[in-house]
C-alpha cells in the first residue's frame, strides 16, 4: 500500500472514530445523567481540537520533525482514551442534581469535562500533524477527514440498532488502533526496523477491547427511576435493549409490587394489577400492565375526558407501554390509534411482552404507528373525538428540572394547533402533567394552549377549557367548541366523586377551587383567571418562573429558570429554595463556565507567548476570528436543535446536522482559493453576504419543509435536512480560510493567534448558543450570527 493511500485511510479511520465518539457521548451521557445538549458535546470536541492546535503551534518546527512517531502515538492514545476516559469520568462522584447546593460538584464537573475532551485532543493532533507533514496533499487529507467523519456519523447511527453503546465504544477504539497501525507518515513503514514501538502502541490500544464490561458500561445516576426501583428488595432487570432512540430496560419488582397510576384518586377503590416497569435511558418510566381489575383506570385525573364522551375514537400520542391505550378501551373507546416514537419500544411491548401486557397493541380496534407524534399530527388526515397526551417523562426528572435543556416539540403553540386540527367537531384534547409547587408545567401549558387558541381566532378561549388536579397530576381539557352546561356538570360530578380539585371551569367560583388537596393559595385557579384576562402578559412577566408559551422557535417547555429569581431562591436556601432551581439549566450554565475557563487556559493563554511584530493588527484580527467562532457555532447548534423537529430524536438530528456542516463547510473551505481568485478585493464581504442571504432564505423555507416532509420516511427526511443545510454550510466554510489567507499575507505572525481566538470562541459558543436559545429563541440567535458575520466582513474589508 502506498504511503499516500495509507495516510488517507488512516485519517479517514481516525475521523470516523472521532465523530462516532462525539455522537456516542450524546447517548452515553443521556444514560448516565439526563438528556444532554448537543452543544455540550460539540464544545468538548472543539476544546480538544483547539488545544491540540495550540500545542502544535507552540511546538513549531519540532512538530514537523517528530510528525511520524507523534501521529502513531496520538492515534494510539485516542484509542486508549476514548473508553478509559469515559470509564474514569463516570466514576467521579459528580451528581448534576447537587450543583445548586454542593460547591464540590463544580470541580468534579470540570474534571469530567476535561476527561471527555482529552480523546479529541489526541485525534485532532493527528489531523494537524498530517496537515503539517503532507502540506502538498492537504486537500486530499482534508477530503479523507470529511469523508471519514460522515461515515462515522452514519455508521454509528445504523450500528446502534444492533450494538450497545459500550460495544460501540470498543469499536471506536478499534478504528483508532487500526489508524495507528497503518503508520501513515513513516516513509518506510514496510521495513522491520523501527516498527516495534508504534506497533506496541497499536497493540496496547487494541487491548482496550479486552477491558471488563463493567468498566465501560454506562452507570446511571442513582437518582434515576430505574436505579431507585432496582434498590427495592427483590427487584431485577428482566431485559435490556438498545437503539439510537435509547436504552430500554424492563424491570420487575415481585416482592414489593410496582403500582404506577399517575393521578390516582386517594379515594380509589381499586389498585393496578401486576406491572412491569419500562425505562428509557434509566428514566422516563412507563409500565406494562397485566390483565386484571382495571377499575383504577377510571379513577385517575386522565379519565376525565371519558366522563364527557361515550365510545370515542381516540388518538394516544407518545403511548409508551400502552397504559393510556388500555385506559381508553377500559372506558369505552371504540378504536384507538397509538403513536409511539420509539419503534423498538413498540416491538418490545407488542411482541416481547404481549402476554404480560394483555396484547395491548394488537387487535382489530388498535392501530399502532411507530412515528414521531408531531410528524404524525401533520400528516394524518383522520379526525378524533379525543386526543390524549400522557404525562411527559418522569416525575423525578421533571421535578428536578433535569429536562430544562431538552426540546419538547409536542408542547408548543404550533403543536397545540396541529392537535386541534385533528379533532372532530366537539372533540377533546387532553393533557396530563405532573404537578409540583409552586406550579410550573401546568401554568406554562395553560399559557401555551390559550396562546394557540387566540392565534386561531378564538375570541373566548376560556369557554373551551377545563382543568382539574390531584395531589400528583393535573389534567387539562381543550374542547373543539365551547363546553356546555351538561359537560360542566359532568366535570363537577367527576371531581366530587373522586376527590379531585377543580382548577378551572368556565364561570366557576373561587370557592370551588382548592377544596381537597389544599395548598396555600388556589394557584392554578389564579393562573387561569390571569392568563385569560387582558393582564396575561403582565402576569407571565411577573411570575417567579418562566411560564411564557413555548413555541417551535423556543421549544424548551421544561425550562422555567429566571435569573431575577435567583437571589430569592438562594436566600431561601435553608428552607429548600435551592431545590427549586432547574438542574438542567444550571448544568448548561456550569458547562458554559467550564468551557470558557478551559478554552482560555488551554488555547488563549498559551498563545500570548507568541509575540507579534510592533503595529500588527492583532486586535482587529482577533475580533474577526472571534466573530467567526461565535457565528459559526451559533448557526450550527441552532440547527442541531431545529432538526429534532424534522427527524424526531436528538441523536438523529446531531448525526445529520454534523455530517452536513462538516462535509459542506469543508467543501466551502476547499473552494476558498477559487473564490478569492474571482473576487480578490471583496471575497470576504461577498462570502458573508451570500451566507446571510441563504440564512434568511432558509429561515423562510424551513416551516414549509417541515410541513412537506411530515409524510416522508426517515431516511428521506434526513437527506432533505442535509441538502437544505448544504448551501448554508458551504458559505460558512468560506470566511475562515479567506481570513487566514489575508492574515498570512499581511501579518503571518498572527496566524496562531487567529486560530487560537477562533478556537476559544467556538468552544464557548457551542454551549452559549443553547443558553441564548432557551431565553430568546432560535431566530434571535441566528440574527446574532448574521450580525457577527457582517461585523467580521467589516473588520477585514
Amino acid at each position: 500500500m502506498s504511503a499516500g493511500l495509507r495516510l488517507y485511510l488512516s485519517v479517514g479511520l481516525l475521523s470516523a472514530a472521532a465523530l462516532a465518539y462525539q455522537l456516542l457521548l450524546l447517548r452515553l451521557l443521556a444514560i448516565v445523567q439526563w438528556s444532554m445538549l448537543a452543544g455540550t458535546v460539540v464544545s468538548l470536541a472543539l476544546l480538544g481540537h483547539g488545544a491540540s492546535g495550540t500545542a502544535l503551534a507552540l511546538l513549531r518546527g519540532r512538530a514537523a520533525a517528530l510528525a511520524p512517531p507523534l501521529y502513531v502515538a496520538g492515534a494510539a492514545c485516542f484509542a486508549l482514551a476514548a473508553p478509559l476516559c469515559f470509564a474514569l469520568a463516570q466514576r467521579l462522584p459528580f451528581n448534576a442534581l447537587e450543583l445548586a447546593w454542593d460547591a464540590a460538584q463544580w470541580p468534579r464537573l470540570a474534571a469530567v469535562y476535561g476527561l471527555l475532551a482529552l480523546p479529541f485532543f489526541f485525534a485532532a493532533a493527528c489531523f494537524g500533524l498530517a496537515f503539517i507533514a503532507r502540506g502538498r496533499d492537504i486537500a486530499r487529507v482534508y477530503a479523507a477527514d470529511l469523508a471519514g467523519a460522515a461515515l462515522g456519523a452514519a455508521g454509528l447511527t445504523l450500528l446502534l440498532w444492533w450494538a450497545s453503546p459500550q460495544t460501540m465504544l470498543r469499536l471506536v477504539a478499534l478504528l483508532a488502533a487500526l489508524g495507528a497501525a497503518l503508520r501513515p507518515l513513516h516513509p518506510h513503514a514496510q521495513r522491520p526496523a523501527g516498527r516495534l514501538q508504534p506497533y506496541a502502541l497499536a497493540l496496547l490500544a487494541g487491548a482496550v477491547l479486552l477491558v471488563p464490561e463493567s468498566w465501560i458500561a454506562p452507570k446511571p445516576s442513582p437518582y434515576k427511576g430505574e436505579q431507585q426501583l432496582l434498590a427495592v428488595i427483590g427487584a431485577r432487570r428482566l431485559e435490556q435493549r438498545s437503539s439510537p432512540y435509547g436504552t430500554l430496560s424492563v424491570v420487575a419488582s415481585p416482592r414489593v409490587p410496582l403500582r404506577h397510576a399517575p393521578g390516582l384518586s386517594l379515594q380509589a377503590s381499586a389498585e393496578p394489577p401486576p406491572q412491569l416497569a419500562l425505562f428509557t435511558d434509566g428514566d422516563a418510566m412507563t409500565v406494562i400492565t397485566a390483565p386484571g381489575d382495571l377499575r383504577y383506570l377510571a379513577q385517575m385525573t386522565s379519565a376525565l375526558p371519558y366522563a364527557l364522551r361515550a365510545a370515542p375514537r381516540v388518538l394516544v400520542l407518545d403511548s409508551g407501554g400502552g397504559e393510556a391505550v388500555r385506559q381508553a378501551f377500559a372506558l369505552g373507546a371504540v378504536a384507538v390509534t397509538a403513536v409511539e416514537p420509539n419503534p423498538q419500544r413498540f416491538a418490545l411491548v407488542r411482541d416481547g411482552y404481549r402476554d404480560a401486557g394483555g396484547a395491548v397493541y394488537t387487535g382489530p380496534r388498535v392501530r399502532a404507528v411507530a412515528a414521531d407524534p408531531r410528524a404524525f399530527l401533520r400528516r394524518d388526515r383522520a379526525r378524533y373525538a379525543l386526543i390524549q397526551l400522557p404525562p411527559a417523562q418522569s416525575f423525578a426528572g421533571s421535578g428536578a428540572g433535569a429536562l430544562a435543556g431538552a426540546e419538547a416539540y409536542l408542547y408548543t403553540v404550533e403543536a397545540v394547533g396541529d392537535a386541534l386540527d385533528r379533532l372532530a367537531d366537539g372533540g377533546l384534547l387532553a393533557y396530563t402533567q405532573w404537578e409540583r409547587l409552586p406550579p410550573r408545567e401546568s401554568v406554562k401549558l395553560l399559557a401555551t394552549v390559550i396562546a394557540a387558541l387566540r392565534e386561531r381566532g378564538v375570541a373566548a378561549p376560556g369557554a373551551r377549557l377545563a382543568m382539574i388536579r390531584s395531589w400528583q397530576t393535573s389534567t387539562l381539557i381543550v374542547k373543539n367548541g365551547a363546553l356546555d352546561a351538561r359537560e360542566q356538570s359532568a366535570i363537577r360530578a367527576f371531581c366530587a366523586r373522586l376527590g379531585f380539585d377543580l382548577a378551572y371551569l368556565p364561570r366557576m367560583e373561587a370557592a370551588e377551587a382548592n377544596r381537597f388537596h389544599r395548598t396555600a393559595r388556589p394557584y392554578l385557579y389564579e393562573a387561569a383567571q390571569a392568563l385569560l384576562s387582558p393582564q396575561a402578559d403582565a402576569y407571565i412577566g411577573d411570575y417567579k418562573f418562566d411560564v411564557a408559551p413555548a413555541r417551535d422557535d423556543r421549544p424548551f417547555f421544561f425550562q422555567f429558570f429566571r435569573w431575577r429569581t435567583l437571589p430569592e431562591l438562594l436566600g431561601l436556601r435553608a428552607q429548600g429554595g435551592v431545590a427549586l432551581l432547574d438542574v438542567g439549566y444550571l448544568l448548561v450554565v456550569a458547562t458554559a463556565v467550564q468551557a470558557l475557563l478551559y478554552s482560555l487556559l488551554l488555547i488563549g493563554l498559551p498563545l500570548l507567548w507568541l509575540r507579534g511584530a510592533a503595529g500588527d493588527p492583532r486586535w482587529r484580527t482577533g475580533l474577526y476570528f472571534a466573530a467567526l467562532g461565535l457565528a459559526f457555532l451559533f448557526i450550527e447548534i441552532v440547527w442541531l436543535h431545529r432538526l429534532v423537529l424534522l427527524l424526531g430524536h436528538p441523536l438523529l438530528a446531531a448525526s445529520a446536522g454534523l455530517s452536513a456542516f462538516l462535509l459542506f463547510a469543508g467543501a466551502g473551505s476547499a473552494a476558498a482559493e477559487r473564490w478569492q481568485a474571482r473576487l480578490p478585493r471583496h471575497a470576504i464581504a461577498a462570502a458573508a453576504g451570500a451566507l446571510i442571504l441563504w440564512l434568511l432564505l432558509l429561515e423562510a423555507l424551513w416551516p414549509r419543509l417541515v410541513d412537506a416532509a411530515a409524510v416522508w420516511p426517515l431516511p428521506l427526511r434526513a437527506l432533505a435536512a442535509v441538502l437544505a443545510l448544504a448551501p448554508l454550510a458551504a458559505c460558512m466554510g468560506l470566511p475562515f480560510p479567506l481570513g487566514l489567507k489575508r492574515v498570512s499575507v499581511q501579518a503571518p505572525q498572527l496566524l496562531p493567534w487567529a486560530w487560537g481566538i477562533n478556537g476559544c470562541m467556538s468552544v464557548c459558543a457551542a454551549v452559549l448558543a443553547s443558553l441564548l436559545a432557551m431565553h430568546f429563541g432560535f431566530q434571535s440567535v441566528l440574527l446574532a450570527a448574521a450580525a457577527l458575520y457582517a461585523l467580521a466582513a467589516m473588520l477585514l474589508r
